[in-house]
């Protein structure tokens, strides 16, 4: 499922890149307090009251929604931030009827890959590895993936096949009739006139219609009882309403084999576990634990398109590894992380083997008599030193943490073993056959022989370290204070990890009640990545997701696609990599569609946002009617009144158009009509209640102000 790269070259109209430009201009000519020229301000400073409550939902969530800042002040902010330090103690059911449409990401790892198989396990099963599956439902899903993969394969054949022989007596022999009329996986003999070929089609069309129409189970069931052929032919001739149609009464387990079905299992997976996550950050009411889950799945990086295997292990890494640790102790978040399938196979430690090992001398004998052997060929039976190298430097001590090359190649020795079981779907297991015998030495340290041991005291080394209290303080200052924090801050939070035996609640606690958190040096210093941006947008105007897929593919078009940096260092918490010009035109597009509706499966009601927050500013007179909008909207969607220049530039900008200017083909993030995956989740949904018209005036302010330098900023 890539999304496309054209977001900005043909989503900015023309209306709205005088707009994007004056924005831009605007905010690149305020500097971020952060970086600006410092003044001396007196320690004792700090922000009071509402500005006080803005600036903690500001960073300890994902931006606030309307009516956050009343109930936060109303609960009292002190006890608010006790409250979300302890997610478990927070009603968050809301979100889970939400996610019980996802039911697949509640699998384990096996489960998941056994229901929906990736091409790995696929060939398994074709080559007699493994055999058909039993169940009746996994078996439809099976098949409809081998006729998939073979269908790819032979298709790349006949690819090549022209390649070498772009004039062959095949290609010639095509009439032009053939090539028009022959759709894929249609059966139709070169023979039969065009015409007939017309009348087969209609007819098919007319019964994927009638299956359309069945009753729910029986719909179900005629779905899974017809052939690869008949699959390929039912989905063909379905539009995006009418496939929409055909998940409507339907289960949740069923739509997602109805996805699966036409998608294929990797897409599946891979869009359901990004749809789930975006989702989580949205609706959650545990946000701080929302935002340390991303703060460490940041950290603690993996890739999604390492393997075939990556995507299958990320729901079970974001939901068992990260979040249920994301508050709690900093060395049992890293013996998680460090036993993970997803980050064993992501920095190939699953495939490190001690020169010294068993399994290593059994090799180097079979390759003396036996070269070629299966065994050995083509596979790597050497030490691989990437986990240890990014366990010191990215994930504890950091890059000036006192470790050497060679402690590197030592620590390597110690996690070799440390592998994923063969199994389908294998989890974290320890392979005494591959571990490194005898004593390492680690910065100084003797590890003693000890099997998987020496890994548990390596990572309890190394999460007690002076240097990764250091190393994680000055990062989570970094993402939630200021892209340059203040030392004294560092070292109080370093303080207290190490006091604390790591625990992440306590350093954050700290930093909350230190004041150069609150200092007004820092407030409205962070400028916001762009998955802040687009989350804290969609919560700022309460916009209802039925299709969360089209919002994930504009962070990847933003430049931060989830689960999408290839190195392992994750993307960067300053603002230096998200801010120049072409980066927030992007985002302005983005703050416009959102606002006007155009993002398929999101709806914002600005009428009701408005009327909720003032029930008179609809009777206002035409007049001063734009001014009091503009005002109630800043405060709806910045927390605060905007900055002078803010407010003359959006109020002039939409004064210098003609009134009955509509933007250009306004942008729409490229999810077809077409695209299975995205009719079944808008089917997936409640009933939407009929929208009113939304007033064009109110929708370009608000998307004007989603865009401006003042919500960029958190």
């Amino acid at each position: 499922m890539l999304p496309t790269r054209n977001f900005s070259r043909n989503l900015c109209t023309s209306f709205e890149a005088g707009i994007a430009a004056c924005l831009c201009v605007l905010l690149l000519s305020q500097p971020l307090p952060a970086v600006a020229a410092k003044k001396k301000t007196p320690q004792a400073q700090s922000i009071q009251n509402d500005e006080r409550v803005l600036h903690a939902l500001n960073r300890f969530t994902f931006g606030p929604r309307p009516g956050d800042i009343a109930a936060v002040k109303a609960m009292g902010l002190d006890r608010w931030f006790d409250q979300q330090l302890h997610p478990e103690k927070i009603d968050d059911s809301a979100l889970d009827e939400r996610l019980a449409n996802y039911p697949s990401m509640g699998l384990k790892q096996a489960d998941l890959l056994r229901r929906y198989p990736n091409p790995q396990v696929l060939r398994q099963v074709i080559d007699g590895r493994l055999s058909m599956p039993h169940d009746p439902v996994e078996a439809a899903i099976y098949r409809d993936g081998i006729a998939r993969y073979e269908a790819t394969k032979a298709k790349d054949a006949k690819k090549s096949a022209e390649m070498a022989n772009n004039a062959g007596p095949e290609s010639m022999s095509k009439s032009k009739d053939d090539e028009v009329t022959a759709l894929p996986g249609d059966k139709v003999d070169p023979g039969i006139p065009a015409m007939a070929a017309h009348e087969e089609d209609l007819y098919s069309g007319l019964d994927a219609v009638k299956v359309v129409n069945l009753p729910p189970d029986q719909r179900m069931k005629r779905i899974l009882a017809m052939s690869p052929d008949e699959l390929r032919t039912f989905r063909k001739h379905l539009n995006s309403s009418e496939l929409a149609a055909a998940a409507e009464g339907l289960i949740p387990e069923q739509k997602e084999i109805l996805m699966a079905l036409g998608t294929g299992g990797p897409r599946l997976v891979g869009g359901e576990i990004l749809a789930t996550r975006f989702l989580r950050d949205v609706y959650s009411q545990r946000q701080l634990q929302a935002v340390m889950t991303d703060f460490w799945l940041n950290h603690f990086n993996v890739y999604i398109r390492k393997n075939q295997n990556e995507p299958y292990l990320l729901p079970s890494y974001e939901r068992d590894t990260i979040r249920p640790h994301a508050l709690g102790k900093f060395e049992d978040l890293l013996i998680a992380t460090a036993k993970s399938p997803a980050m064993l196979l992501y920095l190939d430690n699953a495939q490190s083997i001690g020169p010294h090992s068993q399994a290593a001398e059994r090799a180097a004998r079979v390759r003396a008599f036996m070269p070629s052997a299966p065994a050995v060929k083509g596979r790597s039976q050497g030490l691989n030193e990437n986990y240890a190298r990014e366990l010191m430097e990215l994930h504890t001590l950091g890059v000036n943490g006192g470790y050497t090359q060679a402690d590197v190649v030592q620590v390597a020795k110690v996690f070799t073993g440390w592998t994923v079981a063969p199994l389908r779907g294998g989890e974290f297991q320890f392979e005494e056959r591959r571990h490194e015998p005898g004593t390492k030495t680690v910065m100084g340290k003797k590890i003693r022989e000890g099997g998987e041991n020496e890994g548990l005291e390596v990572l309890h080394m190394l999460a007690t370290s002076p240097a990764t209290a250091k190393f994680l303080s000055n990062k989570l200052a970094i993402r939630f204070v200021s892209d340059t924090p203040p030392q004294s801050l560092v070292d109080k939070m370093s303080k207290a990890y190490l006091a604390s035996d790591g625990d992440i609640a306590t350093v954050l606690r700290t930093m909350f009640d230190a004041p150069e958190f609150w200092s007004p040096q820092v407030i409205r210093a962070k400028m916001k990545t762009p998955l802040e941006f687009v989350v804290s947008a969609v919560r700022a105007s309460n916009t209802e997701i039925t299709n969360p897929l089209p919002l994930v593919r504009a962070l990847d078009t933003l430049g931060m696609p989830l689960y999408g940096m290839q190195t392992p260092n994750g993307y960067n918490w300053t603002a230096e990599p998200w801010v120049s010009t072409g980066a927030l035109v992007s985002r302005m597009n983005f703050a416009v569609s959102l606002s006007a509706n155009h993002l398929p499966g999101s709806y914002s009601d600005w009428g009701s946002l408005l009327a909720a927050k003032n029930p008179d500013l609809q009777a206002a007179a035409v007049n001063d009617a734009t001014a009091a909008k503009e005002a109630e909207l800043e405060t709806l969607l910045l927390g605060q009144p905007a900055s002078s220049k803010t407010r003359e530039t959006v109020l002039k900008q939409l004064a210098e158009q003609p009134a009955q200017m509509e933007a250009e083909k306004a942008f729409r993030i490229a999810t077809r009509d077409k695209e299975p995956m995205g009719a079944i989740l808008n089917a997936a949904a409640p009933a939407q209640p009929a929208r009113p018209p939304q007033d064009r005036e109110t929708v370009v302010m608000a998307g004007l102000l989603l865009g401006s330098p003042d919500f960029q900023r958190r």
